[in-house]
């Protein structure tokens, strides 16, 4: 049964398998997905917060004319707070440090000129003075119990500060998939060998598992000869040890493509076989009754690189309970046109415009075997299949891989 690109991604997002969770220290919890709330444990900052190195003074005093502020003490950063004794004198503080108590205002060390007299320090203010300037206040950015994060969260740099800032030492985060990256074909060599005329080293899967690993996601790869007993033996050894195949090659309609009814004589149930798109036309999905969700990807480079980012990216995600993200939109540099009914996925290189939009510029590009047009490109652009003609200056959705 063959799909439109619409019909065929909501197929394939209705068979999304929660992968589970675990609880990992949070050191180790980078580029993770969060599956749990965390709260403040409490307000945030904890406490009045002083935000520049200078004096911290009882702000009324000044109001009422007063210029210069005896010395008491200094308020360092991480020191227990201290307390002004006398509200005509003044505290030194230190950024970072806890505001002492009864002081209300702090002025920095630029706007103020310091001397001795008889032994003490003091300051003379030479600006104006605001009443509470220079103070994060306890509980001005969160107050305790407040959620910070919610489950679906990337963890990177920002939300390891927060965890960190919270004491959250473990973690609950989506437990990763077990994918196994499948080549098929007889022309396929190692990486490391030498190549006869007739034959080509392996890359698609190496694509594959690099786009993986960009999600935090390794993976075992099998290379399968085009022969339906040996894709047989092989596959029914896979079929308890993984939750996903991505296979590329071998489902096209060559005499040697063995691969769809191999799957269906495993037990695959088909839920499409053919996109309305190019590239990527004779993609084939399906899934296994407690077994792995199968994406069978075409074997030309371009074809497969491309459906990973429109349809597997997004299904692993929403596995591991991701939110949901909305697809890019860019602006056509160029007129295009593109005859067939189908839905057309254009290799472009992003680039910002000065109005503040992004570009699209399309990339010489001569077909789904061209894996290295792909070097130039930051995304693939879809164009709609009811459409033939797309001229410089429409906006349409990009599907982005760098």
């Amino acid at each position: 049964m063959m799909l439109d690109v619409a019909a065929a991604y909501t197929a394939v997002l209705q068979t999304v398998r929660d992968t589970g969770t675990e609880i990992l220290p949070f050191e180790s919890a980078t580029g993770r997905i969060l599956r749990e709330e965390v709260q403040a444990d409490r307000p945030l900052p904890p406490f009045d917060r002083v935000t520049m190195d200078g004096i911290a003074i009882v702000y009324d005093s000044f109001h009422r004319g007063q210029q210069i502020f005896v010395v008491e003490d200094i308020q360092a950063a991480g020191a227990p707070r201290l307390q002004l004794s006398n509200t005509a004198n003044c505290m030194e503080v230190m950024t970072g440090a806890i505001l002492p108590d009864l002081t209300d205002t702090v002025i920095p060390y630029e706007h103020l000129e310091a001397s001795e007299h008889e032994g003490f320090r003091r300051f003379a203010v030479n600006t104006d003075v605001k009443q509470g300037q220079n103070i994060h206040l306890k509980g001005s950015d969160v107050e305790a119990g407040y959620t910070l994060l919610q489950p679906g969260a990337i963890i990177g740099p920002a939300e390891m500060g927060v965890l960190a800032t919270v004491g959250k030492t473990h973690v609950q985060v989506a437990k990763l998939p077990r994918v196994a990256v499948i080549a098929t074909g007889n022309e396929l060599v190692p990486v490391h060998a030498t190549p006869e005329e007739h034959q080509v080293r392996m890359s698609n899967v190496y694509s594959l598992v690099a786009s993986l690993q960009q999600m935090g996601i390794s993976a075992e790869y099998v290379h399968l000869s085009d022969d339906a007993t040996e894709m047989q033996v092989k596959l029914r050894h896979l079929l308890p040890e993984t939750d996903i195949w991505i296979s590329s090659g071998a489902v096209s309609a060559g005499k040697y493509d063995h691969l769809p009814a191999v799957l269906q004589q495993l037990g695959m149930q088909q839920v499409f076989h053919k996109v309305r798109q190019r590239p990527g036309k004779p993609f084939l999905f399906g899934t296994f009754n407690n077994g792995p969700v199968v994406f069978a990807l075409p074997g030309n480079p371009v074809s497969g690189f491309m459906c990973f980012y429109r349809y597997v990216r997004p299904w692993l995600q929403a596995a591991m309970g991701a939110e949901r993200q909305p697809p890019a939109y860019a602006v056509l540099q160029e007129n295009m046109n593109f005859e067939p009914s189908l839905e057309y996925f254009l290799p472009v290189k992003l680039t910002s415009l000065p109005d503040g939009a992004v570009g699209a510029v399309p990339q010489p590009y001569h077909g789904s075997g061209d894996l290295a047009s792909l070097l130039k490109a930051d995304a693939f652009m879809e164009l709609p299949a009811d459409e033939s003609v797309f001229k410089k200056g429409s906006c349409y959705p990009v599907w982005l891989f760098r």
